[in-house]
């Protein structure tokens, strides 16, 4: 063997939106792009605002020497100190440049995090349904993911964390609005879930990290809006990035930020400064740095998408699937008719429709709907849905 044994077990359990992806391929070589209906990538199809492209031409046109050479391993100063000030109007709470981390998307700002607070054998504790890298960002690390079950609507089940908390857990990781299911969390359970952290923190004598991984967060529908984790929790941490507020996931660009309030904040910036130069990163993106400084709170238009949310689950509802209307994010999580999730995505790829099996999220039984395309594509997608439900 070529490779090492480990990312040969990886590749077998590889991510199934991948594979769903792969799939796609095959059958729109084989039928034609424009008759098979793709839902199983989270890639935003609206444009950039064209406020991004008109200072994205300005910045690539601007005089000046070293606009692209290195820069501090966290970030331009100028542009830490305009994402704090943007994030302490979000958090309630003063946040200083000093305590923002410029990264490679949210993905990027995870491992950095992950790489500076775990030691070989921590535990990191999710809520199910996850994203389907965790995983492999915990065990890039030495640690291991450990799942907890939701509420039936998805919400936080603060005794489930709880009964899992042993003394190798090192952080809780959640993500709100989540992918898969769509689901806010509460500021009540995150209350709820930092008077649980600090409690058992206490009890075991080691700082449990409460990480929250937000590059949905402006994407919100019925005037819901994302609480503010730094006044739930001190020793929390925020990974996120501009990939889908600003339709730019190519452009990996995000950041982290550090609770103000976290007990070993000076070291926890400076693992992470470090992480971020020894992953491989080096910074984030520098012309891309220099745009966003200016896009603070910009965003693509969150209606577009709770347009197409309600398109799709009111088509959904009256073919009689089981749904839990999402809150925010662009992805929709019903329950699979019978409990073979798997058996089900492939029932549905006969009728050229593509999802991915909750199975791959951590929650067999479901599959999920990236809702982030074409209107046309939602409404010439819901007969085939309804005959799939029909067979079984």
């Amino acid at each position: 063997m070529t490779i090492a044994k480990k990312v040969q077990t990886f590749l077998e359990s590889a991510s199934w939106i991948r594979k769903m992806f792969e799939q796609g391929a095959l059958l729109k070589a084989r039928h034609g792009a424009e008759n098979v209906f793709d839902f199983s990538l989270g890639n935003p199809n609206l444009e950039p605002p064209a406020h991004f492209k008109e200072v994205l031409v300005d910045m690539a046109k601007a005089p000046g020497r070293g606009h692209h050479s290195y820069m501090p391993n966290i970030g331009y100063p100028a542009v830490r100190q305009a994402v704090a000030e943007f994030v302490s109007g979000e958090q309630g709470l003063a946040i200083t440049a000093d305590e923002i981390i410029m990264t490679c998307g949210a993905a990027g700002a995870l491992n950095v995090i992950l790489r500076a607070i775990l030691d070989p054998g921590d535990e990191v504790i999710t809520p199910v349904p996850y994203f389907v890298e965790y995983a492999f960002y915990a065990d890039n690390h030495g640690g291991v993911l450990k799942t907890v079950s939701t509420s039936s609507d998805f919400s936080l089940d603060i005794h489930a964390i709880q009964a899992a908390i042993t003394s190798k857990t090192k952080a809780i990781l959640i993500n709100s609005p989540n992918n898969p299911s769509g689901q806010i969390y509460s500021k009540e359970s995150l209350l709820q879930l930092g008077s649980l952290l600090l409690e058992e923190g206490r009890r075991l004598n080691r700082t449990l990290y409460l990480i929250s991984d937000e590059p949905y967060r402006k994407i919100t529908f019925d005037g819901e809006q994302v609480p503010g984790l730094f006044s739930c929790y001190p020793e929390s941490i925020i990974a996120t990035s501009y990939s889908k507020d600003l339709s730019i996931p190519g452009e990996r660009i995000g950041f982290l930020a550090v609770n103000p309030r976290a007990t070993y904040k000076k070291d926890l910036l400076s693992g992470m400064a470090l992480a971020n130069r020894i992953l491989g990163y080096v910074n984030a993106p520098a012309l891309m740095q220099r745009v966003i400084q200016s896009l603070q709170g910009v965003c693509v238009d969150p209606a577009i998408y709770e347009r197409k949310r309600n398109l799709l689950c009111d088509g959904l509802y009256e073919c009689g699937y089981e749904i839990v209307k999402p809150k925010g994010a662009f992805y929709l999580f019903p329950k699979s008719p019978v409990p073979d999730d798997v058996a089900f995505v492939k029932a549905l790829q006969e009728e050229l429709i593509l999802t991915v099996p909750g199975s791959g999220f951590g929650a067999p039984g479901y599959f999920r709907i990236a809702f982030c395309v074409d209107d046309d594509t939602i409404t010439q997608a819901l007969p085939g849905f309804e005959r799939v439900l029909k067979r079984f």
